[in-house]
């Protein structure tokens, strides 16, 4: 099964990776090698965009860096070769894949945890979407973060139905995903699909072989 380089069923994924000429600002890590178009590493960055008419300021304009890292959360999700070990299929009339639990690195879900406005506990679902763009249910008030999220680890598993699970682990450990890296430095998030892509295959091949060997043996137990 290949889990590298490999692009999901999303709503505007391309079917293979490849490189592109002019990326959008915070998308612009993957120009090289990417499962985005241009045309959707510049809606990413738009309040409103066409992507999924998703409103980023439905409690209020969020801080310039807060919105940031919603972005380049839209930029890792739409754009990287590299989620294959986390893609699962999922029955949505919106896409055919989804990622579950990608191992984010603890400064990133840390950096993106801040002192801005929502509604909501999960942005996947509940809200209402009457004018053509999400706001929140009118019995959902508007908090703090921290009000919904009371750690960073709540913010980065619950906001998007565990698409992803805060790691441990830190940025350069090669086992957590960065949501977004200096393009001149290089694409960390290479080695670390590269080791869980080989783990997982590694303990496939080993069930296979589990597998024939009994097969093998409940034939030699037959025949003799």
């Amino acid at each position: 099964m290949d889990l590298f380089n490999v692009c999901m069923g999303a709503k505007y994924s391309k079917k293979n990776p490849g490189p592109e000429d002019k990326f959008h600002d915070q998308c612009s890590p993957w120009k090289k090698n990417a499962c985005c178009s241009v045309n959707t590493s510049q809606e990413a960055h738009k309040d409103v965009s066409y992507l999924y008419r998703f409103n980023w300021d439905h409690c209020g304009p969020l801080e310039p860096v807060c919105k940031r890292h919603f972005i380049q959360d839209t930029c890792l999700y739409e754009c990287s070769p590299n989620l294959g070990p986390w893609i699962q299929q999922v029955n949505q009339s919106w896409r055919k894949e989804r990622i579950l639990n990608v191992p984010l690195c603890k400064e990133d879900c840390e950096s993106w945890w801040r002192d801005s406005y929502t509604c909501k506990t999960n942005w996947h679902k509940g809200w209402n979407w009457t004018s053509g763009f999400n706001e929140c249910p009118v019995k959902d008030a508007c908090h703090p973060f921290y009000f919904y999220f009371p750690t960073p680890a709540a913010l980065c598993n619950e906001i998007w139905s565990h698409s992803y699970k805060v790691s441990n682990y830190s940025q350069g450990s090669g086992r957590c995903i960065q949501m977004w890296f200096d393009p001149a430095q290089g694409n960390p998030n290479e080695e670390v699909v590269r080791s869980y892509a080989e783990a997982m295959n590694g303990a496939g091949l080993h069930r296979v072989w589990l597998g024939l060997s009994g097969l093998a043996l409940m034939l030699f137990l037959v025949l003799t």
